[in-house]
């Protein structure tokens, strides 16, 4: 293994709600077109300042994390790549020695490092690496001053966001455990779900206002001030991708308090409402807190809301943020669900979310690409939600299209995020819009002869 030493080289009806049975879901399971989880690095390096990610694969993972987060060949970023070369494939060096040698290189030329995660790629399954075994190994060595823990980034059987997921989720066993509260009372409440600084602090004011002081949020911004988890917590999603995170939480006593998610000014006051009624605040105060960013959150969507309304919009399966997310344009912007497609559905985390929905969406589950192309093409939508692979070869045929992962590196949760959500869906028509050449009709789908036969 090479060291890190250059930085980052190194059909469906859905009208479910919440207590009626599961209606049924177009569930696909054919070739998929998404990124590997080891992308979650890329905002959760960002969010959790004193901690390191080494990814353990080859050069085409260092490449793949280099170009997703942008970083300057000079910069110094918390995630680098111990590349397994020819000499590790070959069996011609100990991998797990080479491991321990880059990984006291890094922690001698970073000694503020306290948090380092070994995150697993296609490469290191395939040699079978026990990286948790390893992990167990460098935290004897390194600790207490850096602790070492590992989850696996790769693409084999997971979609990019669920890298977050298994991050938290193998942190979980290191939270600190409390007790029950007084009189079995909920005492603390957890956000779980990585969101940027500014919403944090956002959210936090809005929580003090209602009178709820004792809020943290997993991921903490230092890995040192991890929050406790016990019976007397209740926990919030903020992301709609963390399963595996609920579920181990739940198995330490806390429980999830069911709330649509942030998006939005209709989901924000959802969620907060959601947390406000489950700690006993009195429901006209929390309306009183969040009248005037909902407000504002209203009149700045108002302004955009023309620029969607009526537009047909389709979404591949990548993030799992498709269905809060189609909720949002359908409800508060007035655009027309063609088909939300989404990785995984998890009726239960979701279950406020497909009650929201309208009644003539069709939801997918899972991926068969060719097919979802065929009905992507069929139903002429004015704009496509989907990942990189498949943004250029849908602009050829003349289809607008949106990066999903841009909806996951942006903020876009809370009240006055409400706007610049809105946002990233209007500036692709308004790029489609300025390109149509002067002399010329814009039109706000292709034709069907403009796409007839273009190759997938």
């Amino acid at each position: 293994m090479n060291a890190p030493m250059t930085p980052g080289l190194a059909g469906a009806d859905c009208r479910t709600n919440a207590t009626s049975p599961s209606l049924p879901v177009l569930r696909e399971r054919g070739q998929r077109e998404v990124f590997c989880g080891l992308t979650g690095i890329v905002w959760l390096h960002r969010k959790i300042q004193d901690a390191f990610f080494l990814v353990v694969g080859s050069r085409t993972c260092a490449h793949l994390i280099q170009s997703a987060a942008g970083v300057m060949i000079f910069a110094e970023p918390r995630f680098g790549t111990a590349i397994i070369d020819e000499r590790d494939l070959a069996g011609l060096a100990d991998a797990n020695d080479e491991l321990d040698r880059v990984v006291g290189q890094l922690l001698e030329r970073r000694p503020n490092i306290r948090t380092l995660f070994l995150v697993g790629s296609c490469p290191s399954e395939v040699i079978k690496l026990d990286l948790s075994r390893a992990a167990q190994r460098l935290s004897a060595r390194w600790g207490p001053r850096t602790r070492v823990f590992s989850y696996s980034g790769s693409g084999i059987e997971t979609t990019f966001t669920q890298g977050e997921d298994a991050c938290l989720a193998a942190w979980i066993p290191e939270l600190p455990v409390t007790g029950q509260g007084v009189g079995g009372a909920a005492t603390r409440l957890l956000v779980v779900g990585s969101l940027p600084d500014i919403v944090e602090e956002q959210f936090l004011r809005l929580f003090a206002a209602m009178g709820l002081d004792d809020v943290a949020f997993f991921p903490p911004r230092n890995s040192m001030n991890l929050p406790s988890v016990g019976p007397n917590t209740r926990f919030l999603l903020a992301q709609p991708f963390l399963a595996e995170t609920a579920r181990l939480l739940e198995a330490r006593g806390a429980r999830r308090i069911a709330a649509p998610f942030p998006f939005g000014a209709e989901g924000t006051s959802a969620w907060l409402a959601a947390a406000a009624e489950a700690f006993g605040v009195d429901p006209d105060l929390c309306t009183r807190v969040c009248a005037p960013a909902r407000a504002r959150a209203e009149r700045a969507l108002a302004a955009i809301r023309p620029e969607l309304e009526g537009r047909r919009i389709f979404f591949f399966p990548d993030s799992q943020l498709e269905i809060p997310l189609a909720r949002f344009l359908a409800r508060e912007l007035g655009m027309v669900l063609t088909e939300v497609g989404t990785p995984y559905l998890h009726r239960q985390h979701l279950a406020e979310e497909l009650a929201w929905l309208p009644d003539a969406v069709q939801l997918s589950e899972g991926g068969d690409v060719e097919r979802q192309l065929d009905r992507c093409r069929q139903a002429r939508p004015d704009l496509v939600v989907c990942g990189l692979g498949l943004a250029n070869p849908l602009e050829d045929a003349g289809i607008t299209t949106k990066w999903s992962i841009e909806l996951v590196f942006s903020p876009v949760h809370g009240f006055e995020q409400a706007a610049d959500l809105a946002e990233l869906f209007a500036r692709p028509l308004r790029r489609r819009q300025r390109l149509v050449l002067p002399g010329t009709t814009a039109v706000s789908t292709p034709s069907a002869a403009a796409i007839a036969g273009q190759p997938a």
